[in-house]
């Protein structure tokens, strides 16, 4: 399977090392030998190029540089000029197995958005319990969800509650309580209670596969640079031909010029107007480009997205993972007796050990990082479903969960009370403790904010790019992130159609707009995005979706790969307006028979030389 991947790069380089033997080697063996040698190299470099232009010309009725390559190396031998068509054939083949190696993107994996979802769930009729495969499931149908398990398909909760890790679809960090009539979604994982579920769309119709249908879509729109491309070429080869058809017989008649001449001049023209200066004027800056990135950090799925990246607007940011750490994070904690705290920690850490929210795991490493203990023998340990935990502690009773467990009204207006309420309006969530029912302190944590974030968003800002922030959070959360970070705007409560909406939007209004996020629910969105950003850490799916992988996630990197492309499309634009001026110069020179094909096969090579060299500059950090 790899072998096959690389056939294409494998074939150039070897028709390279045969144009470079039989060189060493001219003038040694017969000539007969020689050009065996020249004619091996040519189908060896030359096959899988002419299948695709030939195939493309098949299918789409419309003329190619593939062909028009081949037709020129094909004239230079014709006249006896052989090693100068192996090479022809050589640079061009070579520079688009490099482009195909470069440049996978246009069929992405989504083995693990797909994997998502579960093969099968517990279904339950007339009290009976039997596993079926998901795609039998039907409308109405009562399924079981166990503590632990991913949720099969979409559908509402008609018993149970439970802590229901969603961030695989919303990105968010911290589990939501979800209760009697709250609906669920497919390959969202359910944390501490089984659920009875109520099914309420159909396998096919399920909101991961609502999400595949939509990275797919959005993956097949071209953008309007490709589509230039593609017509330019088409036109360019097509004047070429017609020009070359007329120069066969038109000189002989109009300048008197004999056939023999004709001919020659013909095959001149075929070759000094092969577009291979004009190909390695993109390709060479482009790997050069790409190398640099890699070097710092930065991976770019191919040319387009360094070509897109100076010219974007707006950035959206998902907030989990991207602009913060990815998890939460306890940020204050407040007792009433702050005497006691370091004790009431060491016991809240004790009983947290034994639960694997990912609240309560946060609330033992921070234990761990004030070298608290944690091995306080803890009895009668129980959690309540989305609510907390309770355990007994040398004979007193301790509840450690949200409000709700406690029935805490925001309107209370103890100290306790209080202070809860100005850490949620700060967007933490809050924990709250109590002893034999008498509330004794509360830990408030956050989603902590990356330490590059704020100086990333200011270099975006003062580069004139529009910032926003589009995440799956709360108002709470979102505003205060917001406000840490500096960002321009945000969207709070975003599911990933939602996202789109959202970046459609943006598009509409800059034109431009790149997305960086690093989960499966940012994958539809780094999609339909002009320039997919993922973080290095995100999901497979959303790295597989990016056009550009940070992959140190270091923000800051993006402003670094626009400055980079800045410089590519700088040397992109002198490789082609000097390649083309060559271009001219020997097709102008030919016509005035100042010129014969060692000095044109000259200019043409030299041309192509110095535009590889001069590409070769980007290689400099």
């Amino acid at each position: 399977m790899l072998l096959k991947k690389h056939m294409e790069l494998i074939a150039a380089i070897v028709s390279g090392t045969i144009i470079l033997i039989a060189w060493l080697l001219k003038g040694v063996i017969p000539p007969p030998f020689w050009i065996t040698l020249m004619i091996f190299s040519f189908i060896i470099g030359g096959f899988a190029k002419a299948k695709e232009g030939i195939e493309d010309t098949v299918k789409n009725h419309t003329l190619n540089v593939e062909l028009l390559m081949i037709l020129a190396a094909i004239g230079s031998a014709a006249i006896g000029y052989w090693t100068e068509g192996a090479i022809l054939i050589f640079i061009f083949s070579l520079s688009g197995a490099l482009e195909t190696y470069t440049m996978q993107k246009s069929e992405k994996e989504l083995s693990a958005l797909m994997n998502l979802q579960p093969k099968e769930a517990l279904c339950i009729t007339n009290g009976t319990e039997k596993l079926l495969p998901v795609e039998d499931l039907k409308i109405d149908d009562v399924i079981l969800a166990k503590p632990g398990e991913r949720i099969p398909a979409d559908g509402k909760i008609i018993k149970g509650q439970s802590a229901i890790d969603e961030s695989a679809l919303t990105g968010e960090s911290i589990p939501t309580t979800k209760q009697i009539n709250n609906d669920v979604y497919a390959g969202t994982v359910n944390l501490n209670g089984s659920l009875s579920i109520k099914i309420t769309k159909l396998s096919k119709d399920s909101f991961v596969q609502q999400m595949i249908h939509l990275v797919q879509t959005a993956q097949q729109e071209k953008v309007p640079s490709q589509l230039f491309i593609e017509r330019f070429e088409s036109t360019y080869v097509k004047v070429v031909l017609i020009t070359v058809a007329f120069m066969l017989f038109l000189p002989h008649f109009l300048f008197g010029w004999s056939w023999i001449d004709t001919l020659y001049r013909a095959m001149i023209l075929l070759v000094v107007a092969s577009p291979c200066a004009l190909v390695a004027s993109i390709m060479p800056a482009t790997l050069s480009a790409i190398s640099n990135g890699a070097k710092n950090g930065i991976l770019f799925k191919g040319g387009l997205p360094i070509e897109q990246l100076s010219s974007i607007k707006a950035v959206a940011f998902d907030k989990t993972g991207t602009l913060t750490i990815g998890k939460p994070m306890v940020t204050d904690t407040y007792f009433i007796d702050s005497q006691q705290e370091q004790k009431l920690l060491s016991i809240v850490g004790s009983i947290e050990k034994h639960s694997s929210h990912p609240l309560a795991q946060a609330i033992v490493r921070h234990c761990k990082h004030l070298h608290l203990p944690t091995e306080c023998s803890i009895e009668e340990m129980h959690e309540a479903s989305g609510k907390g935990a309770s355990a007994v502690y040398e004979g007193n009773s301790w509840f450690i969960g949200n409000q709700t467990l406690f029935d805490l009204k925001t309107t209370d207006e103890t100290a306790i009370a209080q202070q809860g309420k100005t850490f949620s309006e700060a967007g933490k969530t809050v924990v709250y403790i109590s002893k034999n029912n008498q509330l004794v302190g509360l830990i408030a944590l956050k989603d902590e904010v990356r330490e590059d974030t704020r100086e990333a968003i200011q270099k975006f800002k003062r580069a004139g790019i529009y910032t926003v922030m589009l995440t799956g959070d709360n108002e709470n959360t979102a505003k205060a992130i917001a406000e840490e970070t500096g960002i321009d705007g945000y969207y709070a409560a975003c599911m990933p159609e939602d996202k789109q909406t959202y970046l459609r939007e943006l598009k509409q209004k800059y034109q431009s707009v790149a997305m960086v996020g690093d989960g499966i629910n940012d994958a539809p969105a780094l999609a339909t995005a002009d320039l997919g950003i993922a973080m290095g850490a995100g999901t497979d799916v959303s790295l597989e979706t990016a056009d550009i992988i940070l992959v140190k996630n270091k923000l800051e990197k993006i402003t670094y790969a626009a400055r980079l492309s800045e410089r590519m499309k700088g040397i992109v634009k002198q490789n082609v307006y000097f390649s083309i001026s060559v271009i001219v110069l020997l097709i102008l020179a030919n016509f005035t028979q100042w010129i014969d094909l060692p000095l044109g096969v000259i200019g043409h090579e030299g041309s192509t030389i110095l535009v590889i060299l001069n590409s070769l500059r980007l290689l400099g950090s």
